[in-house]
């Protein structure tokens, strides 16, 4: 199975080797996973999602501790369930809701500070339509998910993860930034561009790593964890285009 580039599906994920005192991992069809099932599991995580992420947006900016604490409490709650391999409903329908939290005030952040009123709605329908646009794609067989690939959009992903980390050390420390990369300006765009390039691609790796495991017979439990990886891929890929869409109504004022 060649490696997902979505740390919440690695490759032991689907191994029934790393449920050995798994007791409902059996032979039964209908303990099976699925992909209608995880379809609809991932539908009630962008239900709760949207519906706390407009709540805070709607109380903001009294409500600007909650995005603070959804930004906060979803990284703790997605290392948890990184670390653990945890598919626990309730954790990661907790992770959803926190996530809304934050989704919420960086959207209102966005529509109201930055005056880009209906950006929200744009880089939500925007994302969707990658959503399907690669779902598309990927069952028609135009994309071949093959080990070159998944070594390529890893180590972009982890390129990309490395530069956001240092710069949010230069931010908080004063020491350096990266302007031209987080600017309005065409080398800002075409970063952003690129970025939301590797989110869709990931999204591929993630519809290919689930229909492996659907193939492989991974018990039905299984779907929380496939739900959960499709949603920090769908929540990283629409923050993107949030800042995409950004810096391009920057640029024309």
């Amino acid at each position: 199975m060649y490696r997902s580039g979505n740390p919440a599906l690695n490759d032991s994920t689907f191994e029934k080797s790393a449920y050995t005192d798994a007791p409902w991992w059996g032979g039964h069809e209908s303990n099976m996973m699925t992909i209608e099932g995880v379809s609809e599991k991932t539908g009630l995580l962008l239900l709760i999602t949207t519906s706390t992420a407009l709540a805070t947006a709607f109380s903001m900016p009294e409500a600007a501790p909650l995005a603070f604490l959804g930004a906060l409490g979803s990284f703790i709650v997605a290392m948890i369930v990184f670390i653990s391999g945890s598919m626990n409903p309730i954790l990661i329908c907790t992770y959803a809701a926190l996530q809304g939290l934050f989704i919420g005030g960086m959207t209102w952040y966005f529509e109201i500070q930055l005056a880009l009123p209906g950006i929200g709605l744009l880089a939500a329908f925007l994302t969707f339509l990658i959503l399907g646009g690669m779902i598309t794609i990927y069952r028609a067989g135009l994309i071949s998910w093959d080990r070159n690939m998944a070594i390529a959009v890893t180590s972009a992903v982890f390129a990309i993860f490395m530069i956001y980390m240092v710069s949010i050390v230069g931010a908080i420390t004063g020491w350096f930034h990266f302007p031209y990369i987080h600017g309005a300006g065409p080398l800002g765009i075409a970063f952003s561009l690129f970025v939301v390039g590797i989110g869709a691609l990931c999204l591929v790796a993630d519809f290919d790593f689930i229909e492996r495991g659907v193939q492989r017979g991974a018990p039905k439990q299984l779907e929380w964890r496939a739900a959960f990886g499709l949603m920090v891929t769908l929540i990283w890929l629409y923050l993107e285009i949030l800042k995409l869409l950004a810096k391009i109504a920057v640029s024309r004022r």
